[in-house]
């Protein structure tokens, strides 16, 4: 462990994101990578992707193997402040006007499909009645 026990801010660790200087904040602990880039097996972009945001998440979703898991100690640097890594906020839809299906368009389309068929059906009876009446 090279870094012992220091604290780091999100922005702290958020200046560290290019190929030259490399560090990733996974659950809790910071990372430099810097030396692992090339070696790294999902590639440099990979890595340089997760920087300055909480890359737990994304570490987790590959799956990592326990031998992965660790050689993580080797590029510890220290560990972050929780209270500089912001808040997730719950997901709130916004807002949409009541929808009044009597003033739509697909109102009226329904209606039409039901009477169209039955006034060309009372246009038929009443063709097939009045040349029925007629001839006789």
């Amino acid at each position: 462990m090279a870094g012992g026990n220091k604290v780091y801010t999100l922005a702290e660790v958020s200046t560290h994101s290019d190929r030259k200087d490399c560090w990733l904040l996974i659950d809790g602990k910071v990372y430099d990578v810097t030396k692992f880039l090339e070696d790294h097996p999902g590639g440099d972009e990979v890595l340089l992707a997760a920087t300055g945001k909480d890359a737990s998440n994304d570490f987790e979703d590959v799956g990592h193997s326990s031998t992965a898991r660790a050689m993580m100690d080797e590029f510890y640097v220290g560990d972050i402040d929780s209270s500089s890594i912001p808040t997730k906020r719950a997901y709130t839809p916004p807002k949409q006007p009541y929808y009044n299906q009597d003033k739509t368009t697909d109102f009226i389309i329904k209606i039409l499909q039901f009477l169209v068929p039955l006034l060309i059906l009372g246009l038929a009876f009443g063709v097939r009645f009045y040349t029925k009446t007629s001839t006789a």
